[in-house]
């Protein structure tokens, strides 16, 4: 007998098998969505081997665990406190209606409500990008209370994507301009340039804005001139960005990724 079980757990979302002592400790671990099996003690590879048999598909890999890149590095040693990434869309509103909540009886709907519910839209779909080769960020602090509605880091460069709501509202640009409805219009797009400018001194990387317009029935925005250097695009839309490529590798990906979710990078904009 090898004195060896095998203890199923979740890590990061995904499923792994670790072989422990009869005493604890572990000597192995295998991860099914990578066909690995992770040695901590190659003495032990045989009677590891055989305890996982009845759990292993298909060829799998022995060795020992991988050597962690500097990208993993830098995150393992992130504070918790810096790490923009857990951040869901609209964080920021969400702290900020949650702290100075609307008075229970108010003639119009809270506007920020309407913001919240276009970021989040716009982020669902952002995210669905991410089994493409795509990262993604929600709500960067900038100094000066300023934000970035999210990050987009993927082959095809990188994106800051602003959230507007419209829902069935006409939509008007004339750049700067942007016009919603019967509202008074609002150099939106000024403040786009800016912030994907901010975002590209902070990444030193070129950062593309994009305009989204999130809410059922948005309808493609009247825009004569096109506006330079903005991309507006429907919420439905947003998945056409995964056909651009040829511009990053999925390491400068992951290194981009890296340094855009540690606050501190924003700090210095």
């Amino acid at each position: 007998m090898s004195g060896l079980r095998v203890v199923p757990a979740w890590r990061h979302g995904q499923e792994r098998l670790y072989v422990c002592l009869a005493g604890g400790g572990n000597v192995a671990w295998y991860d099914r969505d990578s066909s690995r099996v992770n040695l901590l003690s190659e003495d032990r590879e045989a009677d590891v081997l055989r305890v996982l048999a009845p759990f292993l598909t298909g060829e799998v890999t022995v060795g020992p665990p991988p050597v962690p890149t500097s990208v993993e590095l830098t995150r393992l040693a992130l504070h918790p406190d810096d790490d923009l990434a857990p951040n869901r869309p609209g964080e920021a509103l969400h702290i900020a209606l949650d702290r100075d909540r609307a008075p229970a009886r108010r003639l119009r709907p809270d506007p920020r409500r309407r913001a919240l519910a276009a970021e989040q839209a716009v982020g669902e779909a952002l995210d669905g990008l991410e089994g493409a080769g795509w990262r993604v960020l929600h709500s960067l602090p900038l100094p000066g209370g300023a934000r970035i509605h999210h990050l987009l880091i993927g082959p095809g460069g990188l994106f800051c994507v602003a959230a507007l709501a419209v829902r069935r509202q006409r939509v008007r640009i004339a750049d700067p301009m942007v016009t919603v409805g019967r509202a008074a219009p609002v150099p939106l797009l000024r403040t786009l340039r800016a912030d994907a400018g901010r975002a590209s001194f902070a990444l030193t990387a070129e950062v593309r804005p994009v305009l989204a317009l999130a809410g059922t029935g948005a309808a493609d925005p009247p825009v004569t001139p096109p506006p330079r250097d903005v991309r507006v695009l429907r919420e439905a839309d947003l998945p056409t960005l995964t056909r651009l490529g040829g511009v990053l590798k999925p390491a400068d990906v992951e290194a981009l990724h890296a340094l855009a979710r540690d606050r501190r990078t924003w700090q210095r904009v």
